[in-house]
């Protein structure tokens, strides 16, 4: 309902700001050839010119910087919020916006100017008259639109004739969900959509006002209602008890072929978003607590098979000379294979370079009441199955290497919440369940944040999920930047 029109509105301001931007890039050169007919070229710092200004390649010279322009509008002006929302912005916010785009796309077109060392063709004062000439034309264009939606919102007869086109929605539904989304459309008058009326199950409520609005009736006056007035869309707002109270009234709107609104914050989710999506057809209502960014994700798996693939192949002599370090050291494998989960309980077998005397993991028990950390899981300073040489790899993690290969494989992730062992997770509270809907990773948030210095298993939980509702390819090569320092100077390593 919003969205589909403001994202048309969204659209329609940015070509009409670029058509705008273009008439500058033309107003500036007539300017700018005036003032040059005016002034002793001399006074202006300008190079003489010739005929070969009037050539047909010196104005094609000209045309070319264009698209470069057009560019740096749109892109600024998106970057600043001027399209993000699909209502008119207001007044001062719009000028606000376009101050910053005016004097951030001088600075860049201008460097992008002396760059190509083209600043003896295009003059400063040319940069200057183009986006002076663009942030006066666009400022009026932004004041002009807002005066017209405030005209034809007072004037009931243009919601269906004006070129901005008006909603009016009847609202079913009096609770406090249906209030508060009587308030939100009342506080963005600029969204278009004015409310006709309510109605609720409840006939006795009928003439009652609920914030200014009358409520005009129970469900069962739905066809009258919509006969008599003018109702483009219907926005249920109800409780899930109603929900099968109101699939005639539904189908009835279906019939007359007005648009039909249902508000699914059914359930007090605390952090999962509503999607609404079909499996071949068949419609969903998804719930999502994870990043669903999937084409982010591609490239994040395709990073990490690509990177680890040649991490492996580079480190080759690293991976011999610590092999052969580990067999002088102490006896037993090189490698130490461990059970871990995965993405969402996978299990897979984790590989490292192995740190500890052999069987130590059936020393571990007379070991559990040194454990340092609050939780299941065991971290112990000066664990006295470490080697000499383990203890030298743990502090600069070259033990976790060889996980390079779990990336290959798809296991785990460059980045990502570390794997945890089966016995951890059998003892995870629900939320912390929650840091297996991301693959696992070699490195993460608490690695950069202290490392082993975190020692209480919630604070290190809460990190990882952190984490996975801020994840972005952006904080993933974050992570991986300040994990380097982290590793060299072997920060927090036990």
């Amino acid at each position: 309902m919003i969205k589909e029109q403001g994202k048309i509105f969204q659209r329609v301001q940015l070509i009409s700001d670029l058509c705008l931007v273009t008439l500058s890039f033309f107003v500036g050169y007539f300017l700018r050839d005036k003032i040059l007919d005016i002034y002793p070229i001399s006074l202006l710092g300008e190079y003489l010119r010739d005929e070969n200004l009037l050539a047909i390649s010196y104005y094609a010279f000209y045309i070319g910087l264009l698209p470069v322009l057009l560019i740096i509008w749109a892109s600024l002006l998106s970057y600043f919020g001027m399209y993000k929302y699909s209502s008119i912005k207001r007044i001062p916010e719009a000028l606000l916006i376009i101050v910053k785009t005016t004097l951030v796309g001088f600075v860049i077109f201008g460097s992008y100017v002396f760059i190509l060392r083209l600043q003896e063709d295009i003059s400063r004062l040319y940069i200057g008259f183009i986006f002076l000439s663009s942030a006066i034309l666009i400022s009026i264009e932004k004041i002009v639109f807002v005066y017209i939606v405030k005209i034809l919102s007072k004037r009931t007869k243009s919601f269906q004739s004006a070129l901005i086109v008006f909603r009016r929605i009847l609202i079913v539904g009096t609770g406090k969900r249906a209030k508060n989304f009587i308030n939100l459309i009342d506080k963005n008058p600029d969204w278009g959509i004015r409310i006709s009326g309510i109605l609720d199950i409840d006939n006795t409520k009928k003439g009652e006002t609920i914030q200014k609005y009358k409520v005009l009736g129970s469900l069962d006056d739905l066809p009258e209602i919509i006969h008599e007035n003018i109702i483009d869309d219907v926005v249920f707002i109800v409780p899930r008890s109603w929900l099968n109270k109101i699939e005639e009234a539904m189908l009835y709107c279906e019939s007359a072929g007005i648009r039909v609104n249902v508000a699914v914050d059914l359930f007090k989710l605390k952090f999962s978003k509503s999607k609404q999506t079909d499996l071949f057809g068949f419609p969903l209502l998804s719930f999502e607590s994870t990043p669903v960014k999937f084409g982010h994700l591609f490239i994040k798996r395709l990073f990490d098979f690509v990177v680890s693939g040649i991490v492996l192949v580079m480190l080759i002599p690293v991976f011999v000379i610590t092999a052969i370090l580990i067999k002088i050291d102490s006896e037993g494998p090189i490698f130490f294979k461990q059970s871990r989960y995965g993405l969402y309980g996978r299990t897979f077998v984790l590989y490292k370079f192995r740190t500890m005397i052999k069987d130590a993991e059936s020393k571990i028990l007379s070991l559990l009441k040194y454990n340092e950390m609050k939780g299941p899981v065991f971290k112990m300073t000066n664990d006295p199955r470490v080697t000499k040489v383990g203890m030298w790899m743990r502090k600069y993690s070259i033990d976790e290497l060889p996980q390079l290969w779990n990336v290959l494989k798809g296991d785990m992730s460059l980045v990502g919440p570390r794997p945890p062992l089966p016995s951890e997770v059998a003892n995870y509270d629900i939320w912390q369940r929650r840091r297996l809907s991301m693959r696992p990773g070699i490195t993460c948030i608490w690695q950069v944040k202290g490392r082993n210095k975190i020692v209480d298993f919630s604070e290190w939980m809460k990190l990882d999920l952190e984490y996975i509702d801020n994840w972005s390819l952006a904080l993933d090569f974050k992570i991986l930047f300040k994990t380097i320092p982290a590793v060299l100077f072997g920060t927090g390593a036990k």
